[in-house]
């Protein structure tokens, strides 16, 4: 029998496993991830909103299946980042408007989680209105690193990054537009995916067409962020743009053999971007590991011309539909970045969404090009090490002055218009703070990136998160 202390160190796969058996139940594994985070959440304010009541009512209900019935996830024990509605659990958006809140229903990927015997024991933190990549907010306050509490988590998934890398789960959901899942999972030194828009359909969105937003998959290792894909992937008739990716596969991933494998290094975006030497020097070395394995590793980078003023323009038009209102009626409730962000979006005409949509389309089809010729594009997620928690946002980067709370995520979303599937996977330590190397892939080559990622992640064998989570206790 595992003890319960080594339960939470398991990977999902290996978690559900031992539920599905009957070797252990989903309560008793809850209760030692639950155990985890009562000994460690007060410090990094990772989880929110727990519920210890629901969850083992859910995980009780889960141990009554029977055995045909018990999914990929059977009881593995999670939390629900809080920008998506869970059936019980507040919904707060990281916004005082909103705190007090209770879901009545779950959003499309959670519901799929569900299904497959996912046990939910709370939310996890977001920046206000998941803006920015640093979890502060006035409904709970500010996420700190678990590899050093005095850092920010990144954000806006950064809660779940943290819990991840915390131990108080194997699997988290997230979701992305400038890089929400990729820049958290590289500073807290885990897997963060942004899969081809679609893949995870945008059902619970105000607009299913955004090539913008997505929700992915969190994990401590690519198997179990594949595995987590394979439950969120699927049509539905609320999406008519949702592809469906090969399950089976997603479920029994094999690394691809790196040799021949071209690798495009784009260490700073063909010059858009400023990154930390500490943050290149990992790179650097990945990028060598790769060439000595017989992967082909250039310099190189897809197009870029126009992604800033796409992603701008439409990021700000997003931010005024859906926060105008609110923010009119409610000023004192905004801190002063995501107001001007929403104030943007009122100088933005129709024709100029409309040109910013030409851009996206424009880029689209560029990449798809660029990777019939290239396997995967190695980038820097982040510009910068882990930051201060007690900052905003970074106000410059190697020395380099930041104009705004958006540039110094460049590196993330200056990729987001292409349309393409991203991950960021650890790529070593600086120190004890971990460095994510972002991997992308042509459009629905969401597979394929995994399988590649794989190989990767083998290849340089970072040290686990898991194994550092008590390194600043």
């Amino acid at each position: 029998m595992v003890e319960s202390g080594e339960l939470v160190g398991l990977s999902a796969n290996e978690q559900a496993r031992l539920t599905r058996s009957g070797e252990l139940t989903a309560v008793e594994l809850l209760d030692a991830h639950l155990a985890e985070v009562s000994r460690r959440n007060g410090e990094i304010n990772a989880v929110v909103a727990l519920d210890e009541e629901l969850a083992h009512e859910h995980a009780r209900r889960v141990d009554g299946l029977a055995p045909e019935r018990r999914g990929v996830l059977h009881g593995v024990p999670t939390a629900v980042k809080d920008f998506g509605h869970v059936t019980g659990f507040p919904n707060t958006l990281g916004h005082r408007h909103f705190a007090g809140s209770i879901s009545d229903h779950d959003d499309l990927h959670i519901a799929r989680m569900r299904e497959a015997g996912a046990v939910f024991y709370g939310k996890t933190n977001i920046p206000e209105l998941a803006a920015g990549s640093h979890s502060s907010n006035e409904v709970y306050g500010v996420t700190r690193n678990p590899h050093d509490p005095s850092r920010s988590a990144g954000g806006s998934s950064g809660g779940a990054a943290a819990a991840l890398a915390a131990r108080f789960t194997a699997i988290a959901d997230g979701s992305d537009m400038g890089g929400s899942l990729r820049n958290p999972a590289a500073f807290c030194g885990v897997v963060g995916m942004r899969p081809t828009p679609g893949v995870v359909p945008n059902a619970d969105s105000p607009n299913v067409f955004d090539p913008l937003a997505t929700a992915g998959p969190m994990a401590r290792t690519i198997d179990d962020t594949a595995l987590l894909l394979s439950v969120m992937n699927g049509e539905t008739r609320d999406v008519p743009c949702a592809p469906e990716l090969d399950r089976a596969r997603l479920r029994e991933l094999r690394e691809r053999d790196l040799a021949g494998v071209r690798i495009a290094y784009a260490a700073d975006l063909g010059g858009r971007v400023v990154v930390e030497p500490a943050v290149r020097a990992v790179l650097d070395e990945a990028a060598r590991a790769l060439e000595a394995a017989g992967a082909i590793v250039e310099i190189g980078c897809p197009d870029l011309s126009g992604a800033d003023e796409a992603f701008r323009t439409l990021r700000a038009a997003a931010f005024n539909a859906g926060w105008g209102a609110l923010l009119e009626a409610e000023p004192e409730n905004f801190n002063d970045f995501v107001a001007g962000n929403i104030r943007e979006g009122e100088k933005v005409s129709g024709p100029d969404v409309m040109r910013a949509y030409g851009e996206v389309t424009r880029l689209t089809r560029a990449a798809a090009r660029y990777f019939a010729d290239t396997d995967v594009v190695l980038a820097p997620v982040t510009q910068m090490l882990p930051f201060p928690v007690e900052r905003d946002w970074p106000r410059e980067v190697a020395g380099t002055p930041m104009t705004d709370y958006l540039d110094w995520m460049r590196a993330a979303w200056l990729f987001t218009p292409l349309g393409v599937p991203a991950l960021s996977l650890p790529a070593g330590y600086a120190g004890r703070l971990p460095v994510g190397a972002q991997l992308l892939a042509g459009p629905r080559q969401d597979v394929e990136l995994l399988e590649l990622a794989k190989a990767i992640e083998t290849l340089l064998a970072v040290p686990a998160a898991a194994s550092a989570s008590h390194a600043a206790s």
